[in-house]
């Protein structure tokens, strides 16, 4: 479970973000800050997880940009999104210059917040998936951040969104499933060049983990299960 904090002072949008927060897959709203001194105390506890922060900027008693910085002293792997009715250049420049992951301007609605948080963690899953990083990777986390989704003018060639929609929503229902090309196949009448192609792809935007089994023979054979990380993203194509 990705834990959550939220800073900011106006009980009742705190509490919309906090609903916003436990309506995403994956994510949980760890704790409530209404001032930057709670704030720190809970960044600076050890012992209280914390790996994204939803941050303000306009508080009766504080800025919340004075906390960028804090967070980046405490040495903890926190990252921030930046809620704000704070539209002015200077404000989102801070922000940027700090590295907030995201920046939503007040108001917005709710598939926003949803991209965004899925947004990071979809980085944020690639970040902790690898050893080395192929210059594709690097872009992803530079400039891409999460995979579009599926649509006839963002898959790659030869493969539509229909059968996208099929193959991962048998994925989605056998999550702690491993299976091979030819498994999943069978199981949803497809080719199995077809599929191949698919399964790439579902494993190269980092959904499927893959492992290679060499039978009697000598032939390698891929098998895949779903990243238990992405079962959100996931869902997204199932739609």
């Amino acid at each position: 479970m990705i834990n959550v904090l939220i800073v900011d002072d106006d009980a009742m949008v705190a509490d919309l973000n906090r609903l916003y927060v436990n309506r995403v897959e994956g994510f949980s709203c760890c704790g409530v800050a209404s001032t930057l001194s709670q704030a720190r105390a809970i960044i600076n506890n050890p012992s209280q997880p914390v790996d994204l922060v939803l941050l303000d900027v306009y508080m009766q008693q504080d800025n919340g940009l004075d906390l960028l910085p804090d967070i980046r002293a405490s040495g903890r792997p926190i990252d921030v999104i930046m809620i704000s009715s704070a539209a002015d250049a200077a404000t989102i420049q801070t922000s940027i210059h700090y590295g907030v992951v995201d920046y939503l301007i007040k108001p917005f609605q709710f598939p926003r917040f949803e991209e965004a948080l899925n947004g990071w963690k979809a980085k944020h899953s690639l970040m902790g998936s690898h050893q080395y990083y192929e210059q594709a990777d690097v872009d992803r986390l530079i400039h891409g951040g999460a995979p579009e989704l599926a649509d006839s003018k963002k898959l790659p060639k030869g493969l539509t969104p229909q059968t996208l929609r099929t193959i991962c929503q048998w994925i989605d229902g056998h999550p702690e499933t491993e299976f091979s090309t030819d498994d999943l196949a069978n199981a949803v009448n497809i080719s199995r060049v077809s599929c191949r192609k698919y399964l790439i792809w579902l494993a190269q935007i980092n959904i499927l983990f893959t492992s290679i089994h060499y039978g009697a023979t000598g032939r390698p054979v891929y098998r895949y299960r779903l990243q238990p990380e992405q079962i959100g993203l996931l869902k997204q194509y199932c739609q």
